[in-house]
């Protein structure tokens, strides 16, 4: 019996051996499918009927759904032109400075007249969203998301942001030369602009002067409120389409709501810029993304 119990206690030492060797295994196979989740680039994605509903992404590499952020951009344009590869130049940028995030460069349906982009297109990046969430699992990636947006689609970026992100899930968004404000006196009263105002007119297809509760509802500025993610504006002074107005007027909104955010206006500066200013513009974005995001 003695000889019999010490060959039993041996079968048990073997086999919990042997099981303790296999959970190893699989716990380093688990850590290895992590690791070894390669940089990966997925273009023209599909994500509606249209054919301009199109987004690329670039995974990172060891990337997870419980760690990796995902930086959205979009492009500019007057919300009647532009591309995703307009913004080709800062997936290149991002992907250097934030190396573990993941990049998201959207398509979205362009305005025409007699087609608004109101709300035509803050549908498409709804449909981005929810696009990317549904796929949050096979991408490994978290639903916590940031907007970079140019121009109109700064526009795009902050109206969704504030208005229409209702889980909250935008954790910061960028305005380089984004309108704010489609009420804005300028618009109306400057002669400069009048015909900023013209076209607002034309794109939409709603009359200016009489429909200010429209024109509010699709205004960043009248939209906000203190639940809105951390914000970063980049103005240019000498802006032949956005009166300066329009970035320090959002600035003081967000300040009087608590909203965090920061504020840059170059004097000298026009609808965009490069050199110097464009050196100073990245480096306030990728450290306000690594305070805020």
């Amino acid at each position: 019996m003695k000889i019999l119990n010490n060959k039993i206690s041996k079968l048990l030492i073997y086999s919990l051996v042997i099981l303790f060797i296999s959970s190893c295994s699989t716990i380093l196979d688990e850590q290895d499918d992590l690791i070894i989740l390669d940089q990966t680039e997925l273009l023209d994605v599909i994500y509606g009927t249209d054919i301009q509903q199109k987004y690329d992404i670039y995974l990172p590499q060891g990337r997870t759904n419980e760690t990796t952020k995902v930086l959205i951009l979009v492009h500019g344009g007057s919300w009647v032109s532009g591309d995703k590869n307009d913004m080709n130049f800062m997936v290149d940028l991002l992907k250097q400075r934030f190396p573990t995030y993941a990049i998201v460069n959207i398509n979205y349906r362009l305005a025409s007249v007699g087609n608004s982009p109101f709300p035509m297109q803050i549908d498409d990046i709804s449909s981005v969203i929810d696009d990317l969430k549904s796929k949050a699992d096979n991408y490994q990636i978290t639903t916590n998301y940031g907007f970079i947006g140019v121009s109109a689609g700064a526009q795009l970026s902050m109206l969704f942001s504030y208005k229409y992100d209702e889980p909250n899930d935008v954790k910061m968004v960028c305005s380089i030369v984004g309108p704010t404000n489609f009420t804005d006196i300028n618009y109306v009263d400057n002669p400069n602009y009048t015909e900023i105002a013209s076209f607002f007119e034309s794109v939409t297809g709603v009359n200016y002067s009489n429909n200010t509760q429209y024109y509010e509802s699709i205004s960043p500025y009248h939209v906000v409120n203190a639940t809105a993610p951390a914000t970063i504006l980049f103005y240019g002074g000498q802006d032949e389409l956005i009166p300066t107005s329009q970035g320090v007027e959002m600035h003081d909104k967000l300040d009087a709501l608590g909203v965090i955010n920061e504020f840059t206006l170059y004097e000298n500066e026009g609808h965009g810029w490069t050199g110097t200013n464009a050196v100073d513009t990245n480096l306030k974005l990728n450290a306000f993304i690594v305070a805020h995001f």
